[in-house]
Formats: structure tokens, sequence, C-alpha cells
């Protein structure tokens, strides 16, 4: 992936130059208009759904994706607080709040778990 992005940032910076718009600043948007300026949200979900029909994908929108992550991160049993700054979240709150239900199901690998070492601890004494 960083050198897909390095690449891409290779081919943005060409291209300004080619335009004549000198180099980007070091804290450029990764995927911004030629000026420089914040592209659409809408104009980049529309492409990113040209881009996945493009290459067979189902109909899946970046949120959808988003929201898988956030879901394979739970089940792996990653933390609120990882899980919060890989999401851009405000703080751990607000991941807890969106994906509390996600976070309710683990409990039942945490009942196992502790079951499982109750049931060892009884055998060691």
């Amino acid at each position: 992936m960083v050198d897909a992005l390095r690449e891409h940032r290779k081919v943005q910076l060409e291209t300004r130059i080619a335009l004549g718009l000198g180099k980007m600043p070091d804290d450029a948007l990764l995927f911004p208009m030629l000026d420089g300026s914040p592209r659409s949200p809408r104009a980049f979900s529309a492409e990113w759904s040209d881009v996945a029909a493009s290459i067979g994908m189902p109909q899946i929108t970046l949120h959808a994706l988003r929201h898988t992550l956030a879901s394979q991160l739970i089940d792996a049993g990653i933390d609120p607080v990882r899980i919060c700054k890989r999401l851009g979240h405000a703080n751990p709150s607000v991941t807890m709040k969106i994906y509390a239900h996600l976070f309710q199901r683990r409990d039942d690998k945490v009942t196992v778990a502790i079951n499982a070492a109750l049931a060892g601890f009884g055998k060691t004494c």
C-alpha cells in the first residue's frame, strides 16, 4: 500500500508540474483536486464505485468498507483506543457508542476465557 501511495504522489507531482501548478506542500491532501482543494465526498464515492465495478467488486460503499474494517478489528480483539485512532474518531467513546453491539458480542469470548482460566485454577490447587 505504501508503494502505491508513493506512486500516486509521484503522479500527482508530475501532473501538477506539467500543468505549471508547481510542487505540492508536504502536508497536502492525499486525493485533492489539482489546485490542492478537497475533493467532494460524493465525487470520490462515485469514482470508487466506478473502480469497484471495473474490477468486478460488488457494489460496496466506502462507508460499508469502513464499518467492515471496524468489525474485523473488534472481532480480532483490537482494543477500542487503537480502533478509534485507525477510524479517526475524536475519542474512544465515539467508537464505543457506534460499535457497542459488536463489543458486546466479544463478551462471549471473554466469558469462555474466564471459565477456562477458572477451570484450570481449580486443578492446580
